[in-house]
């Protein structure tokens, strides 16, 4: 597993950033390929936060803790996401095609490209758009912890679509279709 270390408003210790290692170094038994583990402490109101985000084969597990030692926010990080890959991957792996988990669909992000315009864009993420269900796009929106999701539904004819959380708790689907003018 590789690691990817963030302070923001402290300095972390050697001997903090071993122990980090150490503990969410045991999560790679849980993933078949190479992982990624993006770790990010910070310190807000006298609270510890550690945010830890785990990729793997393009699947994204993240989670963000908050106590008073940043030891316990880091056992309670690694328990969250051990408990979030668990239960997707069994669900993925009961619910979703074959081969769901081994295939990479979300390459790395790029920088945009700075252009002077009317609305600022301060942002923008590029990734590939798979073929998937919509079960297996909801899941994903999920373990990304976003509020929408784009993708191209594999059972409409790969056309693209977006499902999204419903302010009620429930989800949504928008579906693209051809105009004929």
């Amino acid at each position: 597993m590789n690691f990817v270390f963030t302070e923001r408003r402290l300095q972390v210790s050697d001997t903090l950033k071993a122990y980090a290692e150490k503990k969410i170094g045991k999560l790679d038994r849980l993933f078949k390929g190479e992982s990624t583990a993006y770790i990010t402490f910070s310190i807000e109101r006298n609270r510890n936060i550690a945010e830890v985000t785990v990729k793997n084969n393009g699947m994204y597990y993240r989670v963000t803790e908050s106590t008073n030692d940043m030891y316990v926010t880091i056992d309670a990080a690694v328990a969250s996401i051990e408990r979030q890959v668990r239960k997707n991957k069994t669900r993925l792996e009961k619910r979703l095609r074959e081969g769901a988990l081994e295939q990479e669909f979300a390459p790395p992000i790029k920088p945009a490209e700075e252009e002077e315009r009317e609305f600022k864009v301060v942002r923008t993420k590029r990734f590939s758009i798979k073929p998937m269900s919509v079960d297996e796009a909801i899941l994903q929106m999920n373990l990304l912890g976003h509020e929408f999701f784009v993708f191209k539904n594999q059972d409409d004819g790969d056309n693209f679509a977006v499902v999204y959380k419903r302010r009620a708790g429930d989800y949504g689907l928008i579906e693209s279709s051809e105009v004929n003018a």
